[in-house]
C-alpha cells in the first residue's frame, strides 16, 4: 500500500499519528543529516505496521518532509 506521510524531526519523541485525511504524521527523534531521519521513519513503520524493514521503501520524498512510502504488507 501507498501512504503519505509528514515528517517531523528532532523531535522530543518517536511517535506515529494517523490524520484524518487517512495520511500519516511522524514524529523522530534524530536530525535529518545523512538519512538519519530517513532510517528512524522507516524503522518506526516498520513497528507500527508490523513488517520488517526491508518492507517499506520511501519512494518520494527523501530529502523533504513530505514523503511518498510504498509498504508492503503481504
Amino acid at each position: 500500500m501507498r501512504i503519505y506521510i509528514k515528517v517531523i524531526p528532532k523531535s522530543s519523541q518517536n511517535k506515529i499519528e494517523k490524520m484524518e485525511d487517512g495520511s500519516y504524521k511522524v514524529w523522530v527523534t534524530v536530525v535529518p543529516e545523512k538519512g538519519k531521519a530517513n532510517q528512524a521513519v522507516v524503522k518506526l513503520l516498520s513497528k507500527y505496521f508490523k513488517v520488517a524493514k526491508s518492507q517499506i521503501e520511501i519512494v518520494g520524498g527523501k530529502t523533504a518532509r513530505k514523503k511518498i512510502v510504498d509498504v508492503d504488507t503481504k
